[in-house]
């Protein structure tokens, strides 16, 4: 069964996310699913439709808070999403989970792991951002840290003087990636570039939770205070970040691998057949460990 829940944060905000009931109640591990920047939780639609997990694991989708249902004008950084996903596994009953995570979704889930380590049992890192390793757009934003801080101060002062956006457009990300998907190479290239388009992003998420989510992503890695098992799987393009590189990053992790899917980033989009079936064979592989 799939619900949508809601619980309120230690510090009082509301947050919203589905979680999927196996059939027959199962206790295996569960799954948290991370989405990443200027998205939300049907970031995983195609993985709840089509996961062999299904029949056995509990998936928990939230959407971030300033993100989907969890709207939040605060902005949010690493702190406060860490915090929350503690607080979404207390409020589902679980003590540990397997979390995953896409984009900044997977940099959130690696300082989890840092500051939960008892609650986190393993890692699947989707297109990590390092920004050590970051390429175009990005590469260049990370010049400009300080400029962003400061217009993320503006716009917070603007805000608490009642100058905000009062609607924001809904996103489902099903009806964008089969887009995507029954697009042709010709149209792929134009089409994915809604996927990190400023304009498009503004549309969805509070500008000052847009601002903070580029600085948010561009922190360093948490790599030394992680103990749990750890799946990292990029896409080998250089659009977003530099595949290699990040690997090397990400080599001090302790059991960790590695896997690459042909693709330019936005691998749930473009390629997730072979995603579910990375992230199944692996759930699958180290709960089976755990006994």
């Amino acid at each position: 069964m799939d619900e949508k829940r809601c619980f309120q944060s230690k510090d009082g905000v509301n947050l919203t996310y589905w979680r999927w009931s196996p059939p027959q109640n199962q206790q295996n591990m569960p799954l948290v699913l991370l989405h990443g920047a200027a998205s939300n939780s049907t970031r995983w639609w195609h993985f709840v439709q089509h996961s062999h997990l299904l029949a056995d694991y509990c998936l928990l989708r939230p959407d971030l808070r300033g993100h989907g249902e969890s709207l939040w004008r605060g902005p949010a950084r690493i702190e406060e999403w860490s915090q929350d996903i503690a607080a979404l596994l207390q409020h589902a009953q679980k003590s540990r989970a397997i979390v995953a995570g896409h984009c900044l979704g997977a940099n959130i889930a690696l300082n989890f792991a840092t500051r939960y380590p008892d609650q986190c049992a393993g890692l699947i890192l989707i297109e990590p951002i390092a920004p050590e390793a970051v390429t175009g757009i990005l590469a260049q934003l990370r010049r400009f840290i300080s400029l962003l801080r400061i217009a993320l101060v503006l716009i917070k002062l603007l805000n608490r003087l009642g100058f905000y956006r009062r609607q924001l457009e809904t996103l489902d990300l099903q009806i964008l990636d089969r887009r995507v998907q029954e697009s042709s190479q010709i149209e792929l290239k134009a089409m994915l570039a809604d996927y990190g388009s400023p304009w498009h992003d503004l549309k969805i998420v509070p500008t000052a939770q847009y601002l903070s989510n580029l600085i948010e992503i561009l922190r360093p890695l948490p790599v030394s205070g992680v103990h749990c098992p750890t799946l990292v799987i990029q896409s080998s393009g250089h659009s977003v970040t530099d595949a290699k590189r990040t690997e090397q990053l990400l080599r001090k992790l302790p059991h960790v691998e590695f896997a690459t899917i042909d693709s330019d980033h936005w691998l749930p989009a473009t390629h997730p057949d072979e995603l579910r079936e990375l992230i199944d064979s692996w759930v699958l592989k180290i709960t089976s460990s755990f006994g």
